[in-house]
């Protein structure tokens, strides 16, 4: 059997046209996507923080305690999320902002407030972080009026929860919008194994192809045959899979988290839905290998479309009006999958994940093999 294995790796590692499709064609996707998107951001996707964000502080009123906790709010986030620049006048400020050298500007009064140029996800930290110190704010002032003994131990809460949030907040990892592209590339990297899948089943039928003649009359059992390629298939596609998986994360830099062993268990199970579907497309239908090739292509690329490949938000647009397809697209149910490794901590998601890819594995390889059980030629 060793022997068996041997030959049909390296026929397999000879077939480059194959080889081009499940390896070299998502490597190049992914430095074309690199280049397109532009490096700024993407590293934030892992374990780099994002740039911190340029803003301008206007004091228009420094005698009240309100304005100083905001003041010293500010500084406390200066050079961690914000950035902020030396400008002291609201003129220069708006002069500044108007060029895009600064984000927003935040006013130092009873009343803090903010003015950016246009909405984006930069703008929307700046909201969201004067949004939250005004909640803050507000609950301690109540506190302080109604029951001024507690203000403490308020303090001491909220302290706690900044820290908490800090520590936690995805998984400790921010998220550059354009890296779901390359979790996207991957999902289509593995399901691109349909095409040495279906060429294994081109070589096994003796109809299709003089190797299948051969086969077909060698005196090893056919259930053996089946193995031998299917555990040779996922290993070169798994092989395949981890070299795009290693240029994505140590050349382009792109964060596919910190769990190795389960991103690994992940792209197994991808390798294996993408072969399978090219087993099985190869045994149901009766066509030529061109047709059939044909019928692949559009299984890998349509998958991937709805799952995000060209179009950033197709996925999500797809899970606000018909979920029931992001269940049963493979590249969708990857996608999650890589989401949960490099971006959140979801458990059940990923678990769901493994499972569906699993059972679509295992009843694509039942079909396969049923149909090949089937076969008879009436001569060779």
């Amino acid at each position: 059997m060793l022997h068996l294995l041997k030959y049909r790796f390296i026929q397999i590692t000879r077939d480059y046209s194959n080889l081009f499709w499940t390896m070299l064609f998502p490597i190049i996707l992914g430095t074309l996507f690199y280049f397109s998107f532009g490096n700024s951001g993407l590293a934030g996707s892992g374990e780099t923080p994002w740039d911190t964000v340029k803003v301008a502080v206007i004091e228009e009123d420094v005698s009240s305690r309100q304005t100083e906790a905001f003041r010293t709010f500010l500084e406390e986030l200066d050079g961690d999320t914000i950035e902020i620049t030396d400008i002291n006048s609201e003129k220069k400020a708006l002069r500044e902002l108007k060029e895009e050298r600064i984000l927003g500007i935040y006013y130092v009064k009873d009343t803090p407030s903010l003015t950016v140029a246009k909405n984006g996800i930069q703008e929307t930290i700046l909201t969201s972080l004067l949004e939250t110190y005004l909640q803050n704010a507000s609950i301690i002032e109540r506190i302080a009026m109604k029951h001024p003994e507690r203000l403490e131990d308020a303090l001491g809460s909220m302290e706690d929860y900044q820290k908490q949030t800090k520590d936690i907040s995805l998984g400790g990892k921010t998220l550059d919008p354009n890296v779901h592209y390359f979790f996207a590339l991957i999902a289509y990297a593995c399901l691109s194994g349909a095409f040495l899948g279906l060429q294994s089943t081109n070589d096994s039928q003796a109809n299709l192809s003089p190797l299948g003649a051969r086969r077909s009359v060698t005196p090893t059992n056919k259930l053996t045959l089946i193995l031998i390629d299917l555990i040779t298939l996922f290993t070169v596609h798994l092989i395949c899979t981890l070299i795009l998986n290693l240029y994505i994360a140590k050349v382009l830099g792109i964060s596919l988290g910190n769990r190795p062993g389960v991103l690994l268990l992940v792209n197994l199970m991808g390798c294996m839905i993408g072969v399978s579907l090219g087993i099985v497309l190869g045994c149901i239908a009766r066509f030529s290998i061109n047709v059939k090739t044909g019928f692949v292509v559009a299984m890998t690329l349509f998958p991937s479309f709805l799952a995000g490949l060209m179009f950033g938000t197709m996925k999500h647009i797809i899970e606000l009006h018909c979920p029931i397809v992001n269940r049963i697209n493979p590249a969708a149910v990857l996608s999650d999958a890589f989401y949960c490794i490099s971006v959140y901590n979801d458990r059940q998601l990923l678990i769901r994940s493994l499972l569906t890819l699993a059972a679509m594995s295992l009843l694509c390889i039942l079909v396969a093999f049923y149909r090949i059980r089937r076969e008879r030629y009436d001569s060779i």
